[in-house]
């Protein structure tokens, strides 16, 4: 089913203003398509992570009942019915009510479908949230190389390795050379050294 118009407009008018013409083209094109649900569904996302975390705070209630226009027991009751709220019956009330007033604005880069949303500080602390929606292909098939399999094979080479040294030496990429188990035991050596590595610098 396809969103409100009402909705629509909403998330619309909280885009970023020089990417509003571009989003709405999408739109409208394809009504409640991939990117519309995706942002619409970001937006509800992160409202509700915000109301859940204020869910038990009065003040918090009190400030967006007045953004809202309405009293703390209409938000009361309100909130409650909007954490049972999903993409595909939010109300153009459920909008009203809690987006419009929690989120400032929102960006997407169309190459990364990256969102960023932006919310109103008056109403809800921290930083922009960022979430990125990069497709990616699948990863190239795995190859052991020779040299690492008679390495794990050979317990007086790798008697005593852990789980994370193996998976760290798994990942080691050679460009066409292909290392001997002996390379992968020096490897392993040189992992466990602290002299190779500096201290975590502090905080």
């Amino acid at each position: 089913a396809p969103l409100f118009k009402g909705v629509r407009e909403l998330v619309l008018r909280k885009c970023k203003a020089d990417k509003q013409g571009q989003i709405r083209a999408i739109f409208e094109k394809q009504p409640f398509g991939e990117l519309e649900r995706l942002v619409t569904q970001k937006l509800l996302d992160v409202v509700k992570r915000v109301a859940k975390e204020e869910l038990e705070s009065e003040n918090w209630l009190r400030r967006v009942a007045r953004l809202s226009k309405r009293t703390y027991e209409e938000m009361r009751v309100a909130l409650l019915e909007f954490l049972d709220t999903d993409v595909l019956d939010v109300s153009i009330e459920n909008c009203v009510t809690f987006l419009d007033p929690l989120i400032e604005s929102w960006d997407i880069d169309l190459a990364t479908f990256g969102v960023e949303i932006v919310l109103n500080r008056r109403v809800a602390q921290g930083h922009p949230k960022r979430f990125e929606f990069v497709e990616k292909g699948p990863e190239a098939a795995f190859h052991e190389e020779p040299g690492l399999k008679e390495f794990l094979q050979d317990a007086t080479l790798s008697g005593d390795a852990t789980k994370e040294e193996i998976e760290f030496l798994r990942k080691l990429r050679f460009g066409g050379k292909r290392p001997t188990p002996l390379y992968y035991y020096r490897e392993l050596q040189s992992l466990r050294d602290p002299l190779h590595f500096r201290p975590p610098r502090a905080e």
